[in-house]
């Protein structure tokens, strides 16, 4: 069993680990800054939503149109020149001389490289570790997301308050160079894994390939629909508690890392074999809503469900091995792409139902659609699941 310290003692993970916490500390800060920016621009709530997710919008446009340049870039190469033109960029509007269309247009085109550069990061981690100590990797990245996002959100607030908008963005903007140098500097060269030429064409041509294939195509919507449904039921936290919004929130965090933490641990066989029972987990509690009021019942239920989000890694594991090699990168981010796309679509799903019936039923009905979709997905989630031959290519048997 690969532990932690195992995969710590990589140098080359060691500076991807590094260069990744710098970067979502410094996009969490981002984020706080442009949306207290714009409102206070603009007085107006939306345009600050607007502004704190638009990062959000295009990941559904670049996964079908230029994803394929995921594995037609030298990583090394395109993590610096992408944190560089990040932190340029930051700077540009740490000066606050741009209009509001002028910043949510390049919040905008900063979302669609970062879409690209994720893609990047979770191809490199293949090449970095194999695929044999993937999914311990992954899971490290996952936990400092959700660390350095509580950091970053935490120092992003007290920079707006002390310092203003312009000083967190210019501290964003540190932390951007600072992961640009340390994936110079700790990266080794690599080259691209497909010819340079037209990435439009070759993402359809990608995406042709992955969803033709039966055991791909599965798993990418097991990595996007029963989660993102989940996600919308947390989107309802604040109008179902009010004032105790921050609670629920927190206890979904605590559970979520825990899943990671403990998950990532396991074997690749006893992690297959949970697949199934982890994403039913992290459906099952949240029809206890129809019935249970703000409190500890539903902070409870919030952070057991939470536990269930470990099922990703073993979703990735397998999605990793039944995608040919040259589309790692293109798969990997059309499966994080398509999730951030559905966890939206899901909010505004549940949004309306919300608005019919009650945040309670409407998370209930998250709760249970996401249960639905696990089961009619057991083909791909359940412990029968087996990798293909030679591990590259997936083998199509359709009793599987």
């Amino acid at each position: 069993m690969v532990s932690y310290g195992d995969v710590l003692k990589v140098p080359e993970f060691r500076a991807l680990f590094c260069g990744h916490s710098l970067t979502i500390a410094g996009k969490t800060m981002q984020q706080l800054a442009l949306a207290s920016l714009v409102f206070a621009a603009t007085r107006s709530p939306l345009l600050s939503a607007v502004a704190f997710l638009a990062g959000l919008l295009p990941q559904a446009i670049v996964a079908l149109t230029v994803m394929s340049l995921a594995d037609r870039l030298p990583p090394r190469l395109a993590l610096t020149v992408w944190e560089a033109v990040r932190a340029v960029t930051l700077c540009g509007l740490a000066f606050g001389v741009l209009p509001v269309w002028a910043v949510l247009l390049t919040i905008l085109l900063l979302g669609s490289g970062d879409a690209v550069a994720v893609a990047v990061r979770q191809a490199l981690l293949t090449d970095i570790l194999g695929r044999e100590q993937y999914v311990p990797g992954r899971a490290l990245l996952n936990i400092v997301v959700g660390v350095m996002q509580i950091l970053g959100f935490a120092a992003g607030g007290i920079l707006v308050t002390s310092v203003g908008v312009s000083g967190a963005l210019w501290v964003a903007a540190l932390a951007a160079l600072g992961a640009a140098a340390v994936s110079w500097c700790g990266l080794r060269p690599r080259p691209s894994r497909g010819p340079a030429g037209d990435a439009v064409r070759a993402t359809w041509a990608g995406n042709r390939t992955l969803f033709a294939d039966r055991r791909t195509r599965g798993l990418l919507l097991a990595h996007w629909l029963p989660n993102g449904l989940v996600v919308g039921a947390e989107a309802l936290y604040v109008p179902y508690a009010g004032d105790m919004a921050g609670a629920l929130f927190v206890a979904a965090g605590a559970g979520m890392l825990l899943g990671d933490v403990v998950v990532g641990r396991l074997t690749p066989e006893l992690r297959g074999r949970l697949i199934l029972p982890l994403s039913l987990l992290l459906a099952v509690p949240y029809l206890a809503f129809l019935v249970i009021p703000p409190g500890p019942g539903a902070l409870v239920a919030v952070a057991v469900a939470s536990f269930g989000f470990g099922s990703t890694l073993g979703v990735q594991e397998r999605l990793v091995v039944a995608m040919p090699e040259r589309l790692c990168g293109q798969g990997l981010g059309l499966a994080m792409s398509g999730m951030m796309t559905m966890q939206a679509v899901a909010a505004s799903l549940t949004g309306t139902a919300a608005e019919l019936t009650s945040t309670g039923t409407a998370m209930a009905l998250a709760g249970a659609g996401s249960l639905v979709l696990t089961l009619a997905l057991i083909a791909h989630v359940g412990p029968r699941w087996r990798a293909a031959r030679g591990g590259a290519v997936p083998d199509l048997d359709p009793a599987v």
